[in-house]
């Protein structure tokens, strides 16, 4: 496969480079792509230089079977028909196309065969909280269809870039060394705090971050009928999504249920073991592949009710690596044909 980044110098963009390697993704040959300031810069891939080259509107992508793309909404609008125009797949890490008819959202445990059907050559890779909860929505799904979500999310500072990531360093140097602590990427200073504002307020007071929960989730599961309402929260973690999530399904589902369903559920890892503190925790599980599940109880609020707890990294289920196995299901199933 001929294979394209584009963002290659982003967080996104570097661990999308990581999987494919780690994955023995088969490449034949890689293209990086990034911004006038990125160009030039090069990195290693399965023991080769590569050069960022300038994204332009030219035919780079001619010969390009897949493209991964992670540089954010206006640059994936601009340049979806430069990627596309000679057959190229791109499969787009930004919000640009997610919620159009014509675009397949796409998480592979749970609906990986609607990214055989991508009339525009484009596939979303969708928002890295949804992605994360849908995957383990699914297993109680298959048992009883699931009627309501309630959702709260403690985002890490992965979720808002490289740069969103230093900053959380450097606001903990400086409070250790009796400085100021610089706030840029976020609204207020994150070391030390919890903010319970991600993206931008929208007209029903929910973010825009917490309403991609609300529609991805129904996109991704094929349904018209799941109500997500959640808060999201940024925390001072520096890498791995946690979510807590509270479900009421349309008949009874049981606990023991439930746990069996995780168990053999794809993409997802049981820990939950809560008397012998065996839980998931983002400071164990960054840099790790699955969507890990605990906490799993009766909700003791309402009848035909679970809550658990989910964690998962950000970078890598919730951007790189579900991109990467979208493409990995393209090939399979087109193999298979």
């Amino acid at each position: 496969m001929n294979i394209a980044i584009v963002g290659a110098s982003g967080a996104v963009g570097q661990e999308l480079l990581r999987t494919l390697e780690q994955r023995n993704f088969p490449v034949d040959s890689l293209a990086l792509f990034g911004s006038s300031r990125s160009a030039g810069r090069k990195y290693q891939f399965r023991g080769r230089d590569n050069t960022v080259k300038e994204l332009k509107d030219n035919d780079d992508f001619k010969g390009i079977d897949i493209a991964f793309t992670s540089a954010g909404a206006g640059t994936s609008r601009r340049f979806a028909d430069t990627i596309t125009r000679h057959g190229t797949i791109m499969i787009d890490n930004s919000s640009a196309f997610r919620m159009d008819s014509d675009v397949p959202l796409v998480v592979p445990e749970v609906n990986g065969d609607d990214a055989l059907d991508a009339p525009r050559n484009i596939i979303g890779n969708p928002n890295c909280t949804t992605i994360q909860m849908v995957v383990a929505l699914k297993p109680i799904n298959d048992i009883s269809p699931i009627r309501r979500v309630h959702v709260a999310t403690y985002q890490a500072a992965s979720g808002a870039g490289a740069s969103a990531m230093e900053e959380l360093r450097q606001q903990y140097t400086d409070i250790v060394n009796g400085r100021e602590p610089v706030v840029k990427k976020f609204v207020t200073q994150l070391a030390g705090n919890v903010i319970p504002h991600i993206d931008v307020f929208t007209d029903n007071d929910y973010t825009k971050e917490e309403m991609k929960m609300y529609n991805e989730t129904r996109k991704i599961m094929h349904s018209d009928t799941i109500r997500v309402s959640a808060t999201c929260v940024r925390v001072p973690v520096m890498r791995a999504h946690s979510e807590a999530i509270w479900v009421e399904t349309e008949g009874p589902v049981s606990v023991e249920q439930a746990r069996e369903a995780f168990s053999r559920a794809e993409g997802v890892v049981l820990m939950d073991d809560p008397a012998n503190a065996v839980y998931p925790m983002p400071l164990q599980l960054a840099h790790h592949d699955p969507v890990y599940v605990g906490r799993l109880r009766r909700d003791i609020s309402g009848d035909n009710a679970l809550t658990f707890w989910t964690v998962s990294d950000q970078i890598r289920k919730g951007a790189a690596l579900n991109a990467v196995q979208i493409a990995e299901y393209i090939i399979r199933k087109k193999g298979q044909a």
